[in-house]
């Protein structure tokens, strides 16, 4: 079937991207779902930093690709499914996940410590868990999919263990948002972090995925929750949610009060993780969930950590298995303890790609949706 989609064909151009428009919007031709496979028309699609990272070579990937990860949509059509065929009607919404878990291997039995082995070997190649890809140009070249969800477009084939499925009253915004932003960030906090009642929580990098996490450590109770960014206008949105202070790296860095019990790096940055390590209190965790360039070095003090007994963890998808992890985000959306509304700053069409890139690599965006047209 013929589809409309967004594909990366070269990495790292020059900015601004709407100039040197990096994601080019054209037509393909997309086959029909195999077996333990669906067609699932997308309704909304979250730009995350990762998609940002794959443009501009932070986080290398094999070319042309359609990029996208973080998205919701309605199931049309399904082929031949050996498990879960009652889970995926027609008229399924879903949720896309962009680590597909096998269920079978070693690093599947860690309950989401360590990242699905086939599911890493078939994203870093660009495939689906299934087996080679299902995009193909307008000159008949092979188009790789991102993540095994390549959701920057109106219809997608995707591995039936890359979705979950959610209830109708879950708006696709909400839904989508679930896939990455809150499954990163809030995972982190209730997955990685190990949080306890009279603790304090600090975030610092507050982008969708950071934001997420406050949103999550917010929803726990007896939690204190601090805020660390370089933009005035995500420390006054943290205040408004309900953080207890927010203030840049230099400002947190002078006041005790931000000291946290887990420590959450959300921006991907080297300072930032500097930034994380130096605000962890004595005893305390720093979770780092950001994806920084291959190259990227950090210094701390070994000292540091044996003398006050600090942990530094890593945390991928926020240790998340998504069957598990998404209907427990959706319980406490639909009590009103996780507004993942808030993380919305601004709905787009694809043609708006390459401008919004620009805004997130500024720094000016927390989650910007694409609404598909159909």
């Amino acid at each position: 079937m013929k589809i409309t989609g967004a594909v990366l064909s070269q990495r790292d151009l020059p900015r601004p991207y709407a100039e040197s428009a990096p994601l080019a919007v054209t037509s393909l031709e997309l086959a029909e779902p195999g077996p333990e496979e669906l067609l699932v028309r997308i309704e909304v699609a979250g730009l995350c930093h990762s998609d940002l990272s794959v443009v501009n070579g932070d986080r290398p990937r094999p070319l042309p690709m359609l990029l996208g990860h973080e998205a919701a949509g309605v199931v049309e059509a399904t082929g031949p499914l050996s498990a879960d065929a009652d889970l995926f009607p027609v008229g399924q919404r879903v949720v896309l996940t962009f680590l597909p878990r096998c269920g079978a291997c070693e690093a599947c039995a860690t309950d989401g410590i360590r990242p699905c082995t086939p599911g890493s070997v078939t994203n870093g190649a660009g495939e689906l868990l299934t087996g080679g890809t299902r995009l193909t140009g307008e000159g008949g070249e092979p188009v790789l999919h991102h993540l095994g969800a390549s959701a920057f477009a109106t219809h997608a084939v995707v591995d039936r263990r890359s979705v979950v499925p959610v209830p109708a009253d879950v708006p696709a915004e909400v839904a989508a948002l679930l896939g990455c932003a809150v499954l990163t960030g809030g995972g982190a906090v209730l997955n990685t972090g190990g949080v306890q009642p009279g603790q304090r929580v600090t975030v610092v990098g507050l982008g969708g995925v950071g934001m997420a996490a406050v949103l999550t450590a917010l929803a726990l109770d007896g939690v204190e929750v601090c805020a660390v960014d370089m933009q005035d206008d995500k420390l006054a949105t943290a205040r408004r949610l309900g953080a207890a202070r927010a203030a840049t790296p230099d400002e947190a860095a002078a006041d005790p009060a931000y000291k946290g019990d887990l420590v959450i790096e959300a921006a991907g940055s080297v300072r930032a993780f500097e930034t994380a390590v130096a605000l962890t209190a004595p005893g305390g965790r720093t979770v780092t969930v950001g994806l920084p360039h291959p190259d990227a070095r950090a210094s701390i003090s070994p000292l540091g950590l044996v003398a006050e007994g600090r942990t530094i963890i890593g945390s991928y998808l926020g240790n998340a298995v998504p069957r598990r992890d998404i209907p427990r985000f959706v319980e406490l959306w639909r009590a009103g303890q996780l507004p993942v509304e808030e993380l919305v700053s601004d709905r787009i069409g694809l043609a708006d790609l390459n401008t919004a890139l620009d805004r997130l690599d500024a720094g000016a965006a927390l989650r910007q949706l694409i609404v598909m047209e159909h």
